[in-house]
């Protein structure tokens, strides 16, 4: 098992930065990943969509970005802490979500959240003015 504990959610302006840490414990997975999901609710049909954000590599070798966040957002992670980041810049008010800390044991590229095997329980990112 993998426990996922995320944090520094908050309210921001369009334009500002912001950055998620989430603390990992529990087992680890040499051909595995952590990352990051988001799930945003559409206000016109209650939709709720998950999308990719980013994942790096349990050894922090490699990482991988969602098309929506290349060239804003940075996935990091510090193996002494037990903690990776993710450090987002010019928010943008589609940015806003619930984003969830995420790992899969066994990484095959996939961009689909029912790949990914553990989820955190969630932290709020609402970009508004």
């Amino acid at each position: 098992q993998v426990q996922l504990v995320e944090s520094g959610g908050g309210l921001v302006q369009p334009g500002a930065s912001l950055r998620l840490s989430c603390e990992f414990s529990g087992r680890t997975f040499s051909d595995g990943v952590l990352g990051w999901f988001r799930q945003a609710s559409s206000q016109e049909t209650d939709h709720v969509t998950d999308t990719f954000v980013a994942a790096i590599s349990w050894n922090g070798a490699s990482t991988y970005y969602g098309n929506s966040v290349v060239g804003r957002f940075t996935i990091s992670k510090d193996n002494a802490k037990n903690l990776i980041y993710l450090k987002m810049i010019s928010l943008k008010p589609e940015d806003t979500a619930v984003y969830y800390c995420v790992a899969d044991s066994s990484y095959t590229g996939s961009y689909f959240a029912s790949d990914f095997d553990y989820w955190g329980q969630g932290t709020q990112v609402t970009v508004a003015s």
